[in-house]
């Protein structure tokens, strides 16, 4: 996806009311491998 195709999602959504962006669980595992030790013996839970 371009920036400009993303971006003209955004609009589009914002002026239909659409704006619930959820995260995917493949981008939060690819973001917390940079945080191993901050997680150390921790749980964490997710809704």
């Amino acid at each position: 996806m371009t920036m400009s195709s993303s971006n003209k999602n955004l609009k589009k959504a914002r002026s239909s009311k659409k704006d619930e962006f959820y995260t995917q669980l493949t981008d939060i595992e690819k973001e917390l491998r940079h945080y191993k030790k901050h997680f150390k013996d921790k749980v964490v839970f997710c809704e």
